[in-house]
């Protein structure tokens, strides 16, 4: 597989000639959904889920589909009938001819006065992980973490504790766009040093084969 890291939490997988796009949210680029043929949401807050996003990659390619939430799929599937599919923990699917699993079901708590929400993690090809908003650790191994650093909900030691518990051989950075630049290389040195498993960045646009 061909991994695309985009702006934040979105990431795109290709093979085969197909695509398959996890999170293009509102901190992504415009475009992020363009060309997909499956679409995957982990959970309804924008910097994960943008309703003209995915409008645009549904329209874009009339065969595109998109699995996610029940939150997000009663805000779109009006719009496409038969093209927006709902899912939860424990179930699996074929998407653009990829095969998923469905891991977690809680966003990681923000603050106790704060209800929390649903959020649903992908395994894809029983290989590449994305959590969403949560430290959900799927029931098998996993090859490659997306690994989101940087949350009003985390702490670095959250982060290089997921990472020791998940045991990827390598994790990928994630969800970091409230990440400075100036911050960057201490989150590397801690979690590259201490998390146990290959720590990996890409900037947004860069391509990494797995």
């Amino acid at each position: 597989m061909k991994l695309t890291k985009k702006t934040h939490a979105c990431v795109r997988l290709e093979r085969d000639g197909r695509s398959l796009v996890i999170d293009p949210g509102g901190f992504s680029e415009e475009d992020a959904a363009l060309g997909a043929d499956a679409i995957l949401v982990t959970h309804e807050h924008p910097d994960h889920f943008n309703e003209d996003r995915l409008r645009a990659g549904l329209e874009a390619n009339p065969a595109a589909e998109i699995w996610t939430l029940r939150s997000v799929a009663e805000k779109i599937s009006a719009a496409f009938p038969g093209r927006v599919h709902t899912v939860g923990h424990g179930d699996t699917f074929e998407a653009a001819g990829f095969d998923v699993q469905v891991h977690g079901e809680l966003h990681a708590v923000i603050h106790p006065d704060i209800p929390r929400i649903t959020n649903v993690g992908y395994l894809v090809e029983g290989s590449v992980f994305h959590p969403g908003d949560a430290l959900t650790v799927p029931e098998q191994p996993v090859d490659t973490l997306m690994l989101p650093v940087m949350a009003p909900w985390n702490k670095i030691s959250e982060v290089i504790d997921y990472v020791r518990e998940v045991k990827p051989q390598r994790a990928y950075d994630i969800h970091d766009a409230l990440l400075t630049d100036l911050a960057r290389p201490i989150y590397d040195s801690q979690i590259g040093s201490l998390g146990g498993a290959e720590h990996l960045r890409l900037t947004p646009g860069e391509s990494a084969e797995l």
